[in-house]
């Protein structure tokens, strides 16, 4: 039988057990590991809280921490669907793309991958909401049009 740890050694040995336990159920997540081609039909609200609200916030009032992560509530460059299109289909200062071609989608790691439809979903929920009333709607056929990555 061995011996039990020292207190000292414990401190050290559940710290590094509570990391592997934290990576191993990180693995576990299926979303952390398959990349999600549909996320079904949704509403551009449900689409910012599943993917977007992690960054920027529940209220759109973004974030500042182990990132900056732009605020959406009351933001003028939001006058522009494209903008917001483009940002959303081919990601911007880190933010990732979410509009990437079939083709390259399934070989980036952890990827969501939106149709033009939920582009547009999104975009016209952003513009919308959080203080911002700017007029116009993004079409899926409008977004299509748009370069994609």
């Amino acid at each position: 039988m061995r011996p039990p740890l020292p207190r000292a050694g414990m401190r050290c040995v559940l710290p590094l057990l509570l990391i592997v336990g934290a990576a191993a159920g990180a693995w576990a997540d299926d979303s952390a590991v398959t990349p999600t081609a549909d996320i079904g039909n949704v509403s551009g609200a449900e689409i910012y809280g599943h993917i977007c609200q992690g960054c920027h916030m529940p209220q759109a009032q973004g974030a500042v921490g182990a990132g900056h992560y732009p605020k959406l509530a009351g933001d003028p460059a939001l006058v522009s669907w494209q903008y917001v299109a483009l940002t959303v289909l081919n990601g911007k200062n880190g933010m990732p793309a979410f509009g990437l071609p079939t083709d390259q989608f399934e070989f980036v790691f952890g990827a969501v991958r939106l149709s033009d439809a939920q582009v547009a979903e999104v975009v016209n929920y952003v513009r919308s909401h959080f203080g911002n009333n700017w007029k116009g709607v993004a079409t899926a056929s409008q977004v299509a049009a748009l370069p994609h990555h």
